[in-house]
């Protein structure tokens, strides 16, 4: 399986459990890392023969920026979705960064990755 990956797409959200995040939004952060078969465009130097990752990066952007949710885990799944229904796609890895967390300590990032199938 290729691979395809997409780091540091960013959008603002409104996703969280608490009031202020639905209110304030924050900036999220997302890696993509899509599995493909990528010969048949290389072979072809055709671009409708693989994933085209500018697509799929308006629509990870649109998803963040689109109807909140209360947890990182159900906005990754959504991601995963929608990047698996490029038909060329057969998994992905969804890591969703959520540097402004409501977090009362020191922290750098928080972060939840999952990883998507058809099979």
């Amino acid at each position: 399986m290729d691979r395809v990956a997409l780091r540091g797409l960013r959008a603002r959200g409104h996703h969280g459990v608490f009031p202020e995040e639905r209110e304030e939004g924050q900036t999220f952060v997302v890696d993509l890392v899509l599995g493909l078969d990528t010969r048949p465009a290389a072979a072809d130097d055709d671009l409708t023969k693989t994933v085209h990752y500018g697509v799929v990066a308006e629509e990870v952007v649109a998803v963040v920026e689109g109807e909140p949710v209360d947890l990182v885990e159900t906005l990754a799944e959504r991601i995963a979705q929608v990047c698996l229904k490029h038909e060329v796609v057969q998994e992905v890895e969804v890591c969703v960064h959520k540097p402004e967390a409501p977090i009362t300590v020191p922290f750098d990032d928080v972060t939840v990755t999952i990883n998507r199938s058809r099979a």
